[in-house]
C-alpha cells in the first residue's frame, strides 16, 4: 500500500479556518535553503532541486517495496530585519523550502536519492544544496488561509489575536504549507497553511 503522508496526518494538513494549536514532534524532510524573491531565479532553481532529489527518493523506495506519494511543497521564512513582511523587500526574503518524508526514508536513503537526481539532471548545480532535515517545531499556532498570499497578513493578525488571548509568543520561523499549486488555481482558490511555532510569554 502507498503511504500518503496528507490521508495518514490530517492534523498536520488541514487545519481549520481559525487559530489552534498542535504540536508534532520531530518530522524528516527534505530540503533546501536559499535567498530570494519567491518566484524569483534562486527560488525557482532551489524548487527545481528539490523534487528531482523527493521523486529519486520516492521510486528507490518503490522498488524496495515502500511506495508513497511525495508530499506538498512546505516553506519556512525569515528576513534579517525586524518589519512586517510586507515592508522588506522580497528579494531579501530568507527560506528554506522543504517536503515531508515518510519515517522510512531517512538520511541514508536521501543522500543514495541526491546521488541519483544529480546524475540524472547534471546541469542543475542546485541539487548539491538539497540534504535531509529532521524539524521538531514544538507547541505551534496553525490556521488554514484562503486566499492569495498577499491577504496572508489577516490571516496572521488572527492567529496574533488567538496568541495575545492564550499567553503565547512567537518561538519560531513562518512556516507555510502549500496545499494548492499558485501556477495552475486562480489566487482566491488558494489554501495555504500557515504555522507559527509559539512559547508562553515571559513574565
Amino acid at each position: 500500500m502507498k503511504t500518503d503522508l496528507r490521508l495518514q496526518h490530517p492534523e498536520y494538513y488541514n487545519p481549520p479556518a481559525r487559530p489552534v494549536l498542535a504540536a508534532f514532534g520531530a518530522i524528516p524532510y527534505v530540503s533546501v535553503s536559499g535567498r530570494g524573491a519567491p518566484g524569483g531565479p534562486e527560488h525557482t532553481a532551489a524548487m527545481e532541486a528539490l523534487y528531482p532529489v523527493a521523486y529519486a527518493a520516492k521510486f528507490a523506495a518503490k522498488a524496495a517495496g515502500q511506495d508513497f506519494t511525495v508530499a506538498k511543497q512546505e516553506g519556512l521564512w525569515w528576513f534579517d530585519v525586524h518589519l512586517p513582511a510586507v515592508e522588506v523587500p522580497r528579494e531579501e526574503w530568507s527560506w528554506t523550502l522543504l517536503i515531508r518524508l515518510p519515517e522510512f526514508v531517512g538520511e541514508a536513503e536521501l543522500e543514495a536519492a541526491k546521488a541519483t537526481a544529480a546524475a540524472k539532471k547534471p546541469n542543475n548545480a542546485a541539487i548539491a544544496q538539497v540534504h535531509y532535515k529532521e524539524l521538531d517545531e514544538g507547541q505551534c499556532v496553525q490556521m488554514m488561509h484562503h486566499g492569495p498570499f498577499d491577504t496572508e497578513p489577516e490571516t496572521v493578525r488572527i492567529m496574533e489575536q488567538f496568541m495575545a488571548e492564550q499567553g503565547l509568543e512567537y518561538n519560531g520561523l513562518h512556516h507555510e504549507i502549500y496545499l494548492t499549486d499558485f501556477r495552475r488555481v486562480s489566487p482566491e482558490k488558494l489554501r495555504t497553511v500557515l504555522r507559527y511555532p509559539v512559547k508562553a510569554k515571559d513574565k
